[in-house]
């Protein structure tokens, strides 16, 4: 009985963690339509409130995704520094499995680590190498710099592989997809395969068409209603959903009820200031909430919208969260797996995220104008301020103005 007990614990464990999961992509800048790398990470957790947080805690200044009830800043789960150094992960559940150690779930302080000291990908090399073993984690780590590097290390608590996204052999497209398995750990043993082949289905289209950006990933990427293996593009069905209910089984969707933050970094050329390195965050549900650009010239005043202190949260993550509870209306049982898709979109064009479009491309235009004006008239961090305050404004009167009941 005790055996049986401990077996369905385990099997409990497992879906959970599952669950809790990520999508991510790093993209050579030779590939992509403007020469610059992208890197991103759709973070899956149980941590629902997130933040952005500023520290000067190291060798380079740098900019997080936290947990909001992280208040220090610890552990960090995406970001970029002064020197356009950037990093995320994927959590791998296939590595360890032999070799299991009470150490883990370091993924985070790593990650910070790597943004206090690090420039390059070579830096991170070092610095994997010399952190004493077992290193407690288990992921695949993505990493661009302001030199034109970009791969992933597929890290378990005791050596790492390198993945090259500048390889033709490794990335013959250009670009890396890593969900929840390695590509060296135990087979079938991991997770989020589907999320894999939804991804990378996105990606050769884009690739194809010439239309591999930073932009596309977060309008369609990281907003993604495609099932690979249904082959079912629920976004084209748009003319069956009304206003009313519609439910669909979003689990293994990109965007899930676990989504809760995504990071998209877009880098800088080789020989490109690193200050151009611009780090979009959408805190919150994917569906109900808009992207936002920072940089490090700005300085620790990031926007208001985006930071949260020990009585606070950050403003766009819970209006996003309140919306969210639109998609997902059944708190019981699997409701949890049941997106109201209806919410979301539909043909009368009322849903969430049809309403917040305008909004975002708004904020696309105008952050390109800037950028723009920045690469001939030098980057100015009052400048960047003053945009903050601007980017403010303007996403909390447009909630506002679409959104009164929340």
């Amino acid at each position: 009985m005790i055996k049986i007990t401990i077996s369905l614990l385990f099997v409990f464990i497992i879906s959970i963690t599952d669950f809790f999961a990520c999508t991510t992509a790093i993209v050579s800048g030779k590939y992509t339509s403007d020469g610059r790398p992208i890197l991103w990470k759709h973070r899956d957790s149980d941590f629902n409130q997130n933040k952005l947080m500023f520290f000067t805690d190291g060798k380079y200044e740098y900019i997080g995704l936290v947990n909001s009830e992280d208040f220090e800043g610890k552990e960090v789960w995406a970001g970029t520094n002064s020197t356009g150094f950037s990093i995320m992960n994927a959590a791998l559940y296939d590595v360890n499995l032999k070799n299991p150690t009470d150490y883990k779930d370091r993924e985070g302080f790593v990650m910070k680590m790597a943004l206090q000291q690090c420039a390059t990908i070579e830096d991170f090399e070092k610095l994997l190498n010399q952190l004493p073993k077992p290193l407690g984690v288990a992921a695949s780590f993505g990493v661009i710099d302001a030199q034109g590097g970009a791969a992933y290390y597929e890290t378990d608590n005791n050596d790492f592989v390198k993945f090259d996204a500048n390889d033709p052999r490794v990335a013959p497209n250009g670009y890396l997809i890593r969900t929840n398995f390695s590509y060296r750990g135990e087979k079938d043993k991991g997770f989020g395969y589907i999320r894999y082949e939804n991804a990378h289905d996105h990606f050769n289209l884009a690739f194809a068409s010439g239309n591999l950006n930073y932009k596309t990933i977060i309008s369609e990427f990281d907003r993604s209603f495609y099932h690979s293996l249904l082959k079912i593009d629920y976004s084209e069905n748009i003319d069956e959903y009304s206003q009313n209910t519609k439910f669909i089984n979003a689990e293994d969707l990109i965007v899930r009820n676990s989504s809760v933050a995504s990071v998209i970094i877009h880098g800088v050329k080789k020989g490109e200031s690193p200050e151009f390195t611009t780090m979009w965050t959408i805190l919150g549900f994917s569906y109900t909430a808009i992207a936002i650009p920072v940089w490090i010239k700005g300085g620790s005043s990031l926007p208001t919208i985006l930071m949260a202190n020990k009585s606070t949260k950050a403003p766009m993550c819970d209006m996003s969260l309140e919306l969210k509870k639109k998609c997902y209306p059944i708190d019981r049982g699997s409701g949890y797996k049941y997106l109201n898709i209806s919410a979301v979109i539909n043909k009368d064009y009322t849903g969430i995220l049809q309403k917040l479009q305008p909004v975002e491309q708004t904020i696309f235009l105008e952050t390109d104008k800037r950028i723009s004006d920045w690469r001939i008239n030098l980057m100015k961090k009052d400048q960047i301020q003053e945009y903050y305050k601007w980017l403010d404004n303007y996403v909390m009167e447009e909630y506002k103005r679409l959104f009164p009941d929340i």
